[in-house]
């Protein structure tokens, strides 16, 4: 493969982040040759509310990311999206092959089955990949061409997600002269990034804890096979702390970076922090709290996070279908104590439907090089995954043709594009 130059942009509720990397030449991962981040103005949740913010934020963390390229434009960006009510799901279909030795026009039919299913969907397509092929009921084949068998039948993954938010992001785009390269669910985008080979071959589960929002994303046979959006994350951890001790949300967000922690039970008693906090006559007023008050505010919340995310484990019988290795990351997975809170609440003590306890870590960007030391922490995993994602071959993107139904979708985009512009 000749050398290309790719990009990432991380659309996020706290920050648009940049990547400019560059693959191929005998290397086996992207090597990052440009970084920019720019606080986001214009995004919440997610989800554009301000088009004119979005645009000068994009352009800003773009701009930054080509100068330390060496000053050459990039055109066509790789982009996440968490916006739209994501949603995951798998579905089998199966096809009678009589017995005879199964050829490529047996898969083809299986898949074209899967197809004309995908017709049915009125949400944005954003991936739909085959999980595993089934021979007689035998689930586990990855390639049964060869094999005999009287039915046929294939696993498949598809994640799904609203269209008009996608259609805000393509015009922030456009308006500053970039092209959607490809769009990724965020969750796919961060266990790229974070889970190492192992991991996605035998199964693991990613937790994304953004800003905003909390992401889940489930691999199993180097697949994603599911992939959901839990709309709290770390700020919602700040707006407590604002309104518990009255104070700013930028002195907030300092105290939960600073001293922040998820378990009281590790605080001394006569740890002292100093705070300043906004009085009844609008003049700031500095005081000194125990620390232990801070950590009863934080913990709660991350508590609360946590389980939502344990229900939906459970929910979905992730645990039985990828295994009890679970990894945190993003920007408030870096509290103190998550971890060992993590592990108390996704323990079979703590909650015995999960029939076992899990193994828990916190993740960091490890599948591409040339990182600077202030990018290499959870903050940037879902851009680094972006990057992962656009240095696959298309094989890997697309084991599963193109459906009518996701062509049209991209027709209604282009359209509309065309129509307003």
């Amino acid at each position: 493969m000749r050398e290309q130059v790719i990009a990432a942009l991380d659309i996020g509720t706290s920050k648009i982040c940049c990547f400019i990397a560059r693959v191929g030449e005998g290397q086996s991962r992207p090597r990052v040759i440009g970084i920019g981040h720019q606080i986001s103005n214009g995004i919440k949740s997610g989800t554009v509310v301000d088009m004119e913010e979005t645009e000068t934020s994009i352009r800003a963390a773009v701009d930054t990311a080509e100068r330390m390229a060496g000053g050459s434009p990039i055109h066509d960006v790789y982009v996440n999206i968490s916006a739209g009510q994501p949603k995951s799901r798998i579905f089998s279909m199966e096809v009678d092959v009589a017995g005879h030795e199964i050829s490529q026009r047996d898969i083809d039919h299986v898949l074209a089955a899967g197809r004309e299913y995908l017709q049915d969907e009125d949400r944005f397509i954003l991936h739909s990949r085959p999980i595993s092929f089934s021979i007689d009921g035998v689930v586990g084949a990855k390639n049964p061409l060869g094999m005999f068998g009287e039915k046929l039948g294939v696993e498949i993954h598809i994640s799904t997600a609203a269209i008009s938010p996608l259609k805000n992001i393509q015009t922030c785009l456009n308006h500053c002269h970039l092209n959607l390269k490809g769009v990724v669910l965020t969750p796919y985008a961060s266990g790229l990034s974070v889970l190492v080979a192992d991991e996605r071959k035998l199964g693991s589960i990613c937790v994304d804890m953004g800003s905003g929002l909390t992401s889940i994303s489930a691999f199993r046979e180097n697949e994603l096979v599911f992939g959901e959006i839990i709309c709290l994350g770390g700020n919602h951890v700040t707006r407590d702390i604002a309104q518990g001790l009255s104070v700013s949300e930028a002195r907030a967000e300092r105290l939960k970076i600073l001293y922040g922690d998820c378990l009281s039970g590790r605080i001394v008693v006569r740890d002292q922090i100093d705070i300043v906090q906004i009085g009844e006559d609008g003049q700031d007023h500095a005081m000194t709290i125990p620390r232990s008050m801070l950590t009863a505010i934080v913990s709660p919340r991350v508590e609360e996070i946590l389980e939502l995310v344990r229900d939906r484990i459970i929910e979905a019988g992730l645990a039985d279908m990828v295994g009890r290795r679970i990894v945190f990351t993003g920007g408030a997975s870096q509290i103190p104590g998550l971890e060992e809170l993590a592990g108390k609440i996704f323990s079979v003590k703590a909650e015995p439907l999960l029939r076992g306890d899990f193994y828990v870590r916190v993740g960091r960007p490890v599948s591409v090089d040339g990182l600077a030391d202030s990018a290499v922490g959870p903050v940037f995993s879902t851009c680094a995954g972006l990057l992962n994602y656009g240095a696959m071959t298309p094989d890997e993107i697309h084991s599963l043709p193109a459906t009518k139904a996701a062509g049209n979708l991209f027709s209604r985009i282009g359209g509309w594009m065309k129509d307003n512009f």
